[in-house]
């Protein structure tokens, strides 16, 4: 059986001018990044056409056995595409930390990916690095600022922002900076976060233009003064050169599927620490060329799809049509307590126990968003007659209908099912509604999220995150958005319970303000903003040969 990177590398690519044509893509908007990806340099303002359809596909908490929602993301596309609609899909880039990590790549699997698939995994056209590079001269001259006479009166007790690195490097979390004498600056204690969980990246992929990028970049607050005043990016007056590096990031990327789909990759954040959503400025510009545009939200739909729903919906005004749950009956049986090296026996007893944590899904999306779904059974060999029909009969209970994909195996011709399904939901009409109203208290607004989609009974605020939200409903920040920062294992803050707990305590350590990216952080439970490796780091198994042909990659 061929691996993920073996089928990528087999499969014959198409110019990238020729995948713009059959975007409707003019050749003047595109700038090549070598034969087969581009930045797309489009008008500000891409108009949605009217009859575009947008199609959100989740999934189910993430578990060891996967879920495979980019490469079903990816499938239904290539299926809507061969049923004749226009269709584009959105998604994420990679970061560089989970793919040498955990996961190893993540540009799809089998024969649902987009390509060049090394390309995506492995720097792509640099917009990483941009971000990096903006968060650090921000940080560069903050402290600047503070070693040349620290006029705005800067409390080097009270700094918030962190250097950012796209790795997974926990020996970075907490570091003493600034050592070595006057002349290297001010000793203090400091930090580094993966780069996705800048909010420099949650800033670039919520951004309108570049126009709406510079002034999101002048509101980020970096720390406050003796007296307890915001200092801002621009106060410090580094927006117009972050904005500089991050000119051609801004742009939407341009690649294609296996099956020579146009396909846009741009922006990268994390669902567990950020916003989990692909760029407002790809999806609009999918929207304004297709019928239909799929895209994904990162993690667990209590996580990924509630951001996009929430946060990137409300302030980009984007009005869903459907929305697909992607679930295994491997990950199931999982939820309800079978060992990963038994997933591979039929075993309707722990399936029935997992199926709550994919029906607490289903009930999320249909009763908080008032959404239509269906549910997308991600197909393994193993998995049994049996295990199929007691998933389609339990969500029919529910009035959702299921849908096997086996778009790995078949690419969009084993979406086709699905893709009909998808269709069919999108005439149907919805009553979309937000799970929270912004002119609730932030408290209130944590408590809702909490108690409507995880199921808490209740929310714990730590004495230090419930000082930080007083502070920030006196500063004027209380009308924002919420952004829970969560493990993505479970409902909980807890990720080693498992299924669909009812009734338990959801603990807020810290709330962050993201003046810039417009919403206000809750962390919970033992959440981290920089990841650490694992004991045998996908790293390992990565390696390039004396003809640059990359292995490894998933």
């Amino acid at each position: 059986m061929k691996t993920d990177i073996e089928i990528a590398q087999s499969c014959e690519m198409r110019p990238i001018y020729e995948i713009a044509r059959k975007a409707g893509i003019p050749e003047s908007w595109v700038e090549p990044y070598g034969k087969y990806k581009a930045k797309i340099i489009h008008p500000a303002t891409a108009a949605m056409t009217e009859e575009a359809r947008l199609i959100l596909v989740t999934a189910i908490n993430p578990t060891p056995a996967g879920e495979g929602k980019t490469t079903t993301t990816i499938g239904l596309a290539d299926a809507l595409n061969r049923l004749g609609k226009r269709t584009m899909v959105a998604l994420r880039e990679p970061s560089l930390g989970p793919v040498f990590g955990v996961k190893g790549g993540a540009a799809g699997g089998g024969y649902a990916q987009v390509v060049p698939m090394e390309d995506i995994n492995l720097h792509f056209t640099g917009d990483f690095h941009a971000i990096g590079a903006a968060n650090n001269l921000l940080a560069a001259m903050l402290d600047n600022h503070i070693q040349q006479g620290n006029a705005l009166g800067i409390d080097t007790k009270r700094i918030t922002w962190k250097r950012c690195v796209d790795m997974n490097d926990r020996q970075l979390r907490f570091v003493v900076d600034g050592l070595g004498g006057k002349a290297n600056g001010t000793p203090r204690e400091d930090g580094f976060d993966i780069t996705v969980a800048s909010e420099v990246m949650a800033v670039l992929c919520l951004a309108n233009d570049l126009a709406d990028l510079k002034q999101r970049l002048s509101r980020i607050i970096v720390a406050y003064t003796y007296d307890g005043k915001p200092v801002t990016a621009g106060d410090l007056k580094a927006h117009g050169a972050m904005a500089a590096l991050l000119k051609d990031a801004i742009r939407p990327n341009l690649v294609q599927t296996l099956e020579g789909n146009p396909a846009f990759v741009h922006g990268g954040p994390f669902a567990n620490i950020a916003h989990g959503c692909n760029s407002v400025a790809a999806t609009r510009l999918a929207m304004s060329l297709s019928e239909y545009t799929v895209t994904e939200a990162g993690f667990g739909a209590d996580l990924g799809a509630e951001k996009f729903l929430d946060i990137k919906c409300r302030m980009a005004g984007l009005h869903p049509s459907a929305v697909v749950i992607v679930a295994t009956v491997r990950a199931l049986k999982y939820n309800g307590g079978v060992p990963k090296a038994e997933l591979n026996l039929e075993n309707l007893t722990a399936l029935e126990r997992g199926l709550p944590n994919l029906l607490r899904h289903v009930g999320n999306i249909k009763n908080v968003f008032g959404l239509p779904c269906v549910v997308a059974i991600n197909r393994f060999p193993n998995d049994t007659e049996a295990e199929l029909a007691l998933i389609e009969a339990k969500c029919r209970e529910l009035g959702v209908n299921v849908a096997l994909s086996e778009v790995w195996a078949k690419g969009g011709e084993g979406g086709e099912s699905l893709a009909r399904e998808v269709l069919r939901l999108c005439e149907q009409p919805n009553d979309f509604r937000f799970c929270y109203e912004l002119d609730q208290p932030l408290r209130a607004k944590i408590e809702t999220i909490a108690k409507r989609v995880y199921h808490a009974g209740r929310v714990s605020f730590l004495s230090a995150a419930a000082r930080q939200l007083d502070e920030l409903e006196a500063m004027g920040y209380g009308g924002l958005p919420i952004c829970v920062a969560k493990t993505q294992y479970s409902f909980t803050d807890d990720q080693n319970v498992l299924g669909a707990p009812e009734d338990f305590t959801v603990t807020v350590r810290e709330v962050k303000i993201s003046a810039g990216a417009g919403f206000v952080v809750a962390l919970t439970g033992s959440i981290m903003t920089m990841p650490g490796l694992p004991k045998s780091p996908a790293a390992e198994r990565i390696d390039v040969d004396e003809s640059g042909k990359i292995t490894g990659l998933f």
